[in-house]
């Protein structure tokens, strides 16, 4: 029985909750489900490709010591120990996230959420792959749609700052609500629940550029699976917590605009929109990091040769450069300049980018420093989001300047995974072997890509999970 001391006016919550509970496999369109087979694939392989940092195997054990053990009924990707299902979700959305390599979309990297949290309640449950797959959309969909209600128009949370880990909690909850078979009562108590867990804009992680904001995605990964439990277990009253106006949004954003919670909810599918990264780095230094990949191959320019690039127009924040070396992952990670370099200097993507050697490497960052802002005003970030939102993609001009006096120039918006430029099977999966090689076998990457080609085929996915972890 609903109960609140507030007026309710509008049925956001319950059309979310049951939206996800009628959603069906045989519903989604072809390329829909493609789509979210992909993102599976990619997201894990991000999280296999973590293996090469230290942080990694700090994870894996925070999960063990989080189950008292190791004990449980879903795996630890990498390492393949046995975990609740909430633990497990908790090492592979920190691992996923951990080389920033996963998705993004308009509002933040639902993978690392939608898809740790999915894979283990249905291991854990031994659900089938088609289970998995509407989840998966359930997930982006609601997801999406609530983190674009509560973002403000800049693109920011609270006109103060990115809330990414504030909405986050949605993108495991979501599945989680699915495939634990709740019912309306109990899905939209739980969505209540994911509010009152969605923590209030907290960007600690980005002022100080610490690797905790990898933590946290784990956090949020583990923390939808144990809401939906909560909620699924029972509780009086706590409904309507997109309706009720003193619940939610009035703490989030000035600038709510409750009309997203629903907006085309079962008619466009947004998951459609999400881009797949194409290098290990922020989503923001992807085009800047493929236009010099290009660039240096299409015109065999070596390292040395450079004398200087140029970057128009910059990016807001990710023109960072530090002589003395960057000290964190994300640092590095967000720094245009730094990501150019790594890539120059070791054209296969991987972990090894960020070791503690690279990241101090002096000739990784005297290249890092000729690397330069062009003359126009530079894109925000803001501003850079509005435009992925109306169907494009920043415009960059890079300009190469050789020692010999040629000078060079291409221009890019869209690159590899970008969703007007998605990755083919084959492209993800020659990604997904390189992302994987100090994981898996030759053999077992093959047979991994086969597995989530053909999840549809899979009646329980707990036979396939260890496909995913060192043997």
């Amino acid at each position: 029985m609903k109960f609140s001391i507030n007026k309710i006016t509008t049925n956001y919550t319950d059309t979310l909750a049951q939206y996800i509970l009628d959603l069906k496999y045989d519903q989604l369109p072809a390329e829909v489900v493609d789509r979210a087979k992909k993102i599976a694939l990619h997201a894990i392989a991000a999280a296999l490709a973590a293996n090469g940092v230290p942080m990694s195997g700090r994870a894996i054990e925070l999960g063990r010591q989080f189950n008292g053990g190791e004990q449980g009924t879903a795996t630890a990707w990498i390492s393949g120990t046995r975990l609740s299902m909430a633990n497990a979700a908790f090492v592979n959305g920190a691992i996923t996230d951990m080389l920033d390599w996963e998705d993004c979309s308009w509002t933040g990297h639902p993978s690392a959420g939608v898809i740790p949290s999915a894979w283990a309640c249905c291991e854990g449950q031994k659900k089938s792959g088609k289970d998995f797959i509407t989840a998966v959309v359930a997930g982006y969909e609601v997801y999406q749609r609530i983190a674009m209600a509560i973002q403000n128009p800049k693109g920011q949370a609270a006109g103060n700052g990115w809330g990414l880990t504030s909405w986050q909690i949605f993108a495991a909850l979501v599945p989680a609500i699915k495939l634990f078979d709740l019912d309306l009562e109990r899905a939209n108590q739980a969505l209540g629940f994911g509010t009152a867990a969605s923590t209030i804009c907290g960007c600690l992680h980005h002022t100080t550029m610490s690797d905790a904001y990898h933590y946290l995605h784990g956090f949020r990964a583990r923390d939808g699976i144990e809401l939906a439990l909560t909620a699924k277990s029972g509780v009086e009253n706590y409904q309507d917590c997109f309706d009720d106006p003193k619940a939610y949004a009035v703490h989030m954003t000035p600038d709510h605009r409750p009309e997203w919670y629903t907006k085309e909810l079962g008619e466009r599918y947004l998951i459609l929109d999400t881009l797949l990264k194409h290098w290990p780095a922020n989503m923001w230094n992807q085009t800047a990091v493929e236009l010099a990949y290009v660039m240096t191959e299409k015109y065999g320019i070596s390292p040395e040769d450079i004398d200087e690039i140029i970057l128009d127009p910059p990016t807001q924040l990710r023109m960072a450069i530090r002589p003395e070396g960057y000290t964190s992952l994300t640092q590095a990670q967000f720094s245009i300049p730094f990501c150019i370099a790594a890539m120059l200097y070791d054209r296969t993507p991987g972990a090894q980018w960020y070791s503690a050697e690279n990241m101090k490497d002096p000739k990784v960052l005297a290249l890092a420093q000729r690397v330069k802002s062009g003359p126009s005003e530079q894109h925000t970030l803001g501003g850079s989001f509005i435009i992925w939102q109306n169907g494009s993609y920043p415009m960059k001009t890079m300009t190469i300047k050789t020692k010999n006096g040629k000078v060079y120039e291409e221009q890019m918006d869209t690159h590899p995974g970008h969703p007007q430029q998605m990755m083919s099977w084959e492209e993800l999966g020659s990604r997904f072997r390189i992302q994987s090689a100090s994981v898996l076998t030759p053999a077992q990457q093959d047979a991994a890509i086969s597995a989530i080609e053909k999840l549809e085929d899979c009646g329980d996915l707990s036979t396939i999970c260890h496909l995913f972890a060192r043997q």
